[in-house]
């Protein structure tokens, strides 16, 4: 897994070599100068300039997109089938988060793994993702292809979030904004989370919830509401 913030989630008082190398004696059974080597050639997979030397160095001696380097190379160890990445880029600036998610993407071919994106920057999604799973109060909100829920959003949280996004062509147009806050989490009201803010609800809505139920070509929503396809 790939933590949000590298910084946090590498202890501060090891070498990066030690936090490499625990992995791969721990799950993998190799001795030492064995896990240092293939600790300083994943270094090097992940693009880390003179692996071999900043091997031994602390966590803060790593820039933050180095340190998130660091982090991906320890997920990838022990080469797992899935990784899992909690908002690998929020802690980056604008640049550093797109080289992160180059390069996320060169090893997941490599490696062979797939990748589950946690993220709320609708960008990375766009650019990187095949598939997406929209969620709101825990639950799952829409299911599909990047396309389809970009272009085509069907749930009304969907196509608000996209609303949300600023474009270039819509000069001096207020930006539409979801109204009211999120539910508490503990006191889940009866029927849709989403009930509150929603501009579409229903009674219905207020009694049931909607169980993610199939539509189209695959794809997934959980909605009363009929769906009228919304053209961005």
């Amino acid at each position: 897994m790939i933590f949000q913030d590298p910084m946090t989630s590498l202890n501060p008082y090891m070498k990066v070599s030690d936090q490499l190398m625990e992995v791969l004696m721990l799950h993998k059974g190799m001795g030492k100068a064995e896990a240092f080597e293939e600790s300083v050639r994943m270094l090097e997979a992940v693009k880390i300039p003179e692996a071999r030397k900043r091997i031994t160095m602390y966590p803060h001696e790593f820039s933050g997109g180095m340190r998130q380097r660091v982090m991906i190379a320890m997920a990838l160890l022990c080469r797992p089938k899935l990784l899992i990445a909690d908002e690998p880029t929020t802690a980056l600036d604008v640049t550093v988060q797109a080289q992160i998610m180059d390069l996320l993407n060169e090893l997941k071919s490599e490696f062979n793994t797939a990748i589950i994106m946690i993220t709320h920057d609708l960008g990375v999604v766009a650019g990187s993702c095949d598939k997406v799973l929209v969620m709101y109060a825990g639950r799952t909100m829409e299911y599909g292809t990047v396309n389809e829920i970009f272009y085509n959003p069907s749930h009304p949280y969907a196509e608000g979030l996209l609303k949300a996004i600023p474009r270039l062509d819509t000069e001096g147009e207020i930006l539409p904004t979801i109204p009211g806050n999120p539910p508490n989490l503990l006191r889940l009201p009866p029927g849709c989370p989403y009930q509150d803010r929603c501009h579409r609800v229903m009674d219905r809505c207020k009694r049931e919830a909607p169980i993610l139920t199939p539509f189209g070509d695959g794809r997934q929503r959980a909605c009363f509401s009929e769906w009228e396809a919304w053209s961005k």
